[in-house]
């Protein structure tokens, strides 16, 4: 099965877009090495092309975006060694995370919950539209580790350290209404329509100047670094992936109760 699915639509002469699907149906498409590795070898398979393609939207198959990190993944770092979970995590995020150096616009669909690693991604993103009934939560205290994927740089450039601080230290779920008005989306659609309207907003970056397009892309963001983030994040989820808390975290997920944490 491939986790990821790209599909083309031509514009005009040299002018194509691009749709990428996460399709993980087993996990609710949930964030896998191989669906990494995916996605990373079609984002620079898309760069490569002469021309590349005009603007790329992500969005989920299944009927949703993504559950976030993958479960059986997660487990794995309890009984790993913090340098290499650090290694692991550093190398897996940025998988995902060259979104933000490839040299066309990216617009998440966001057609569905997103939580976590997912609506980090989301944010990675040029433009992000979200469903009005959607759950929404950078929730990774609440599962006994660090904020990751550069979701501690990425919500602050997005909706401002006021945001942040707010989302990232109590995980707290909000849903697309109260997502818009923090400013994490441009905009709302229903489920059937997300889709469409993200392609036709590909569309729209489509028709501008590509070569004003790709150098708009690589200059808007050279403010801050996410390496540092990065860099930070790592490291402390290695250290928090060896902490009794991490473990009961992922118990009480199996065992569908709420985690009770004693700072171990």
């Amino acid at each position: 099965m491939r986790q990821i699915e790209c599909e083309f639509e031509t514009i005009g002469e040299r002018a194509r877009i691009a749709v990428l699907y996460l399709n993980n149906p087993h996990t609710r498409n949930s964030m896998t090495l191989e669906m990494g590795m995916a996605f990373n070898n079609q984002l620079h398979s898309l760069a490569s092309e002469d021309p590349p393609v005009r603007a790329v939207v992500i969005t989920g198959r299944n009927g949703v975006f993504s559950s976030g990190g993958d479960f059986g993944l997660l487990r794995s770092f309890a009984d790993k060694d913090p340098e290499e979970n650090q290694r692991y995590m550093s190398s897996f995020y940025r998988l995902f995370l060259d979104i933000r150096d490839m040299p066309f616009p990216a617009i998440a669909a966001v057609n569905g919950h997103a939580v976590g690693a997912s609506l980090a991604l989301a944010l990675a993103c040029d433009l992000r539209y979200f469903v009005p009934d959607g759950k929404y939560a950078l929730n990774f205290v609440r599962i006994g580790i660090h904020p990751g994927m550069g979701s501690s740089f990425l919500v602050k450039e997005v909706a401002g350290l006021h945001n942040a601080q707010e989302l990232l230290f109590t995980g707290r779920y909000i849903n697309g209404e109260e997502c818009l008005r923090r400013g994490l989306c441009h905009a709302l659609y229903s489920p059937d329509e997300i889709a469409a309207r993200a392609i036709d907003t590909a569309r729209e970056i489509a028709t501008a100047a590509p070569q004003a397009v790709r150098l708009l892309k690589r200059g808007l963001y050279r403010s801050e670094t996410l390496e540092a983030a990065l860099e930070y994040e790592s490291a402390s989820q290695a250290q928090n992936y060896a902490t009794r808390d991490f473990r009961e975290a992922l118990d009480s997920i199996d065992e569908k109760r709420k985690p009770v944490f004693r700072d171990e």
